[in-house]
């Protein structure tokens, strides 16, 4: 009764949280100001960490950082981020998830985070970033204030943020790339697999952590937002008509404020990452929560978000579902068409873990089946392993990232 109530407790937060996020307004210069006024009573000893960009952390840790830009065939203006190898070195392109940025994979530190591991094995690193996040928010003709700016899905990164990002660095480097993908990273990379092939040959390998593919099995409550899919107005009123979850002066605040270590913020901050991603507190950093909430929500499409409640619901990895009439008129069928995942030929690693609350053993499994060239099948040695850990857990290192460096030397 007690595990009962907590459950729907924390459920009840984590929607209080997303619709608090989605309709709080607050002045910028009054939020600015309030902040400081704060910032001495409240976190006298504030990480500098989580006011720095991901290119400035490079810099920090005596990495050499360069930023680059990259256009689509679409418009958009994608910012790339890298640490550079020696000349000749190999490129490894890694890949962020939903509502996050190429931050995610330097924030833990040196000789922790996985672009670090990675540049200090002499890899040229490139850290991408997909449309709509913090650092990839503009194009050549639209505003973000113009709806037609956030009508796009982990489809169109599949079709024209990957191939822009992994054109650029090929023909800079004069060779194929390796990938490194977390969640929707992967998602991303599926779709630009199967329909961009011309693409895909120019990776030599892959790598997919918590592949976000079929999402049936998901335990996360935001499941519960799935059977109203079909209903894409009901749910752009519930999460917002464009954009999802941007950064914003609010979540630096809590960032600085709210997760501070001394208070009860750093319990709830945690409950509501676990709440999402599955529980595993031994190996949240809670130090770090500050520094993950000056970064993340990083924000993306509301369409992003309803594509995968969409897989949730129908069970299928497939193009984005309008509707009878608009899918008539789109794909000339009443239901969309599925990515058909026999068509890929670039060999995957498939790293999993048992307490994904967000991609379950069982659809990865049924992944793994379909794949016709999967080259590791890596489940991650920590019963409590969650689909956050891939980036932040304590013993990352050690249970993943150590796997890569291993399977990297062996097959580049």
């Amino acid at each position: 009764m007690r595990k009962s109530f907590v459950y729907f407790f924390n459920i009840y937060t984590l929607v209080k949280v997303i619709v608090c996020l989605e309709m709080v307004s607050i002045n910028d210069e009054q939020m600015e100001k309030y902040m400081f006024d704060n910032y001495i009573q409240f976190n006298r000893e504030l990480n500098p960490d989580i006011n720095l960009s991901t290119d400035k952390l490079i810099k920090k840790y005596g990495y050499s950082s360069e930023t680059h830009v990259v256009i689509t065939e679409d418009g958009y203006l994608l910012t790339l981020h890298r640490i550079s190898g020696k000349s000749g070195s190999h490129p490894i392109l890694i890949q962020h998830g939903l509502l996050t940025s190429s931050a995610d994979w330097v924030i833990a530190g040196p000789k922790k985070g996985l672009a670090y591991l990675l540049a200090d094995e002499g890899y040229d690193v490139w850290l991408g970033n997909f449309r709509g996040n913090t650092y990839s928010r503009a194009h050549k003709s639209l505003s973000t204030k113009d709806p037609r700016f956030w009508n796009f899905s982990w489809h169109e990164m599949g079709i024209y943020d990957l191939p822009a990002m992994i054109s650029y660095i090929t023909n800079l480097k004069q060779s194929n790339l390796t990938y490194i993908g977390h969640s929707m990273g992967t998602t991303a990379l599926y779709v630009m697999s199967i329909m961009r092939q011309d693409i895909a040959n120019k990776v030599q390998m892959a790598f997919s952590l918590g592949p976000a593919i079929y999402v049936t099995h998901m335990k996360s409550p935001i499941r519960f937002l799935a059977p109203f899919s079909r209903n894409l107005q009901f749910l752009a009123r519930f999460l917002g008509q464009n954009e999802f979850l941007p950064h914003s002066n609010l979540i630096n605040f809590l960032a600085k404020f709210g997760c501070d270590l001394t208070s009860l913020g750093t319990t709830i901050c945690s409950n509501i990452i676990f709440l999402i991603a599955g529980f595993d507190k031994p190996q949240m950093n809670t130090t770090l929560l500050p520094v993950i909430l000056g970064h993340a929500p990083a924000g993306s499409s509301t369409k992003t978000v309803i594509h995968y409640m969409q897989e949730v619901n129908s069970g299928k990895f497939r193009q984005f579902d309008y509707g009878l009439l608009k899918n008539l008129k789109i794909y000339n069928s009443i239901e969309p068409p599925d990515y058909n995942i026999s068509k890929i030929s670039v060999p995957i690693a498939i790293y999993y873990a048992e307490n994904d609350w967000l991609v379950d053993v069982v659809d990865v499994f049924q992944l793994s089946m379909e794949l016709k060239n999967v080259v590791d099948m890596y489940k991650i040695p920590y019963k409590n392993f969650n689909h956050l850990d891939f980036m932040w857990a304590i013993e990352a290192p050690k249970l993943v990232y150590s796997r890569i460096l291993k399977t990297l030397k062996a097959r580049v």
